[in-house]
């Protein structure tokens, strides 16, 4: 794998990170599990499509629709991570689901990178700590319970992470206000597609549970904990993980 961009970011990569291909087989190793299942090809249809169905790893039991190009040794590949709908081009935008991967035959696989953690910034805030993803809705489209076990959020003074293995899916400097009804915290990203832009949002935070909806760079701050289709708020919880304490 020599790139990958999920929902419009880029991600890095974990050394060794590759897909095996024998026959009808395939199987995705180094990206924190082992992925394996069948590949159903249309090299008749244009651009041509991909099926890849998952019967062994975190994905068990899914297919993601996809379409390829493939050029010499170089291979691309656009899939749908949700849903039933197959991408039309090759392009991932925020919220949308969509992988965009590049892969090489045969190449020396990328330098390991590890997720952005944030370094220790200002001030504890009540959100310092280690959260465990417990659901995530992304312009009114839920993430599959394999995807939200493997996401966590990492924050260090007035800088968080969300991270999924070695993928770092945002990365943010925050402000917030518990004054406010709902309380509000506002991001300036520091990393991917939406690096440098701002978004507002709100929050809730009951014990060890936390609740956040932030709406689209660019866009008015949500009133209501709720994402629906078109709007392109994110809404997530996260349970504070006791044992990074």
């Amino acid at each position: 794998m020599a790139a990958l961009e999920v929902d419009g970011q880029s991600t890095s990569l974990p050394e060794d990170a590759r897909v095996v291909i024998e026959g009808s087989r395939f199987s995705s190793l180094s990206m924190g599990a082992v992925y394996e299942g069948t590949l159903e090809l249309d090299a008749s249809a244009t651009p041509p499509r991909i099926d890849m169905k998952f019967d062994k790893g975190p994905e068990k039991g899914n297919t993601n629709l996809g379409i390829y190009q493939l050029k010499g040794d170089s291979w691309k590949l656009c899939l749908a991570t949700r849903g039933t709908a197959r991408p039309a081009k090759f392009a991932s935008t925020p919220g949308s689901g969509i992988a965009v991967e590049t892969l090489v035959r045969g190449g020396k696989a990328p330098k390991a990178r590890k997720a952005k953690i944030p370094e220790p910034s200002g001030p504890a805030t009540v959100f310092e700590g280690d959260w465990q993803m417990l659901s995530g809705v992304m312009d009114g489209v839920a993430m599959d319970a394999a995807t939200v076990q493997w996401v966590k959020r990492v924050t260090r003074g007035n800088q968080t992470a969300v991270v999924a293995g070695p993928q770092t899916m945002l990365k943010v400097e925050f402000t917030f206000d518990p004054s406010t009804s709902p309380a509000s915290i506002d991001y300036l990203n520091l990393h991917g597609a939406s690096k440098g832009k701002r978004q507002q949002g709100i929050y809730r935070l009951e014990g060890d549970v936390l609740t956040v909806c932030v709406a689209a760079p660019g866009a008015a701050r949500p009133t209501e904990f709720a994402s629906v289709p078109g709007e392109g708020r994110t809404l997530t919880a996260w349970k504070r993980d006791r044992s990074k304490s």
